[in-house]
């Protein structure tokens, strides 16, 4: 049995990068663009050009906030950290750990009936996935041994 498990989604992590360096290129290249007047007169002034690099930046950023998504467990507990938070849960508060088939992600289900995603565990990850939600299981199994 693992003592500690610790995910991370890694075809979301790529892909976020990918995605954050292709915004802030498309908006550095606007933002030039928007630079040259159509008779060679400047349509837009450095600060209009600023804002627009700024605003591809902002966007790369929001992106990337989808690569915080971590999950941290050991036999005390589970942490989840999601795109804007973190939870610190007792195993005594879970019910299941679960990755439906056709869902994007794993979750776990509380006793209160409440329901938290797990974003670190992406479906789209495969077999690593799954190997992370049976870890997460004997973790959970072995807390309910105790």
């Amino acid at each position: 049995m693992t003592d500690r498990v610790v995910v991370r989604p890694r075809k979301l992590t790529r892909t976020c990068w990918g995605l954050s360096v292709l915004v802030v290129v498309l908006f550095g290249v606007i933002a030039v663009a928007l630079g040259r007047g159509s008779d060679g007169d400047a349509a837009f002034r450095l600060p209009d050009q600023l804002a627009m690099f700024g605003l591809g930046v902002l966007i790369a950023g929001a992106l990337l906030a989808f690569t915080r998504a971590r999950v941290e467990a050991d036999a005390g507990g589970i942490r989840i950290r999601n795109v804007l938070g973190d939870r610190v849960l007792p195993w005594q508060v879970v019910r299941s750990v679960r990755l439906d088939e056709g869902s994007p992600w794993a979750s776990l289900d509380l006793h209160d009936d409440d329901t938290v995603a797990l974003l670190a565990v992406q479906a789209n990850d495969g077999e690593r996935a799954v190997q992370a939600v049976l870890a997460l299981r004997a973790l959970l199994s072995a807390s309910r041994a105790r």
